[in-house]
């Protein structure tokens, strides 16, 4: 009996997914509607790691340590520091009304 071939996990679905800038801003927008910000944090560290964290954090002009804490589930980042990884994953925050 031959082994059937293991399918990705969806941790590495997702990671690719969020390679498309596209995506990754719905992604985001989805998680910027849960009230918690560790979701939203949860959300955009998916994104940084999936451009790869060292990458966004020299983009950033920040430490890498200082981008994984800024985005660990207990962060709570300056808008300086958001922004910036924002801005070094080719995105930036925008705001809506809420559909009626």
């Amino acid at each position: 009996m031959s082994k059937q071939p293991r399918g990705r996990s969806h941790d590495e679905w997702l990671r690719e997914q969020l390679k498309d800038p596209g995506f990754a801003a719905e992604y985001l927008t989805a998680a910027a509607e849960d009230p918690e910000l560790a979701v939203y944090l949860a959300a955009l560290r998916q994104v940084a790691e999936s451009r790869g964290i060292a990458d966004v954090a020299a983009r950033a002009g920040l430490p890498r340590d200082s981008v994984y804490r800024a985005l660990s589930p207990k962060g709570n980042p300056r808008w300086r520091t958001l922004a910036a990884i924002l801005r070094a994953t080719g995105l930036k925050l925008a705001v809506t009304r809420p559909a009626a």
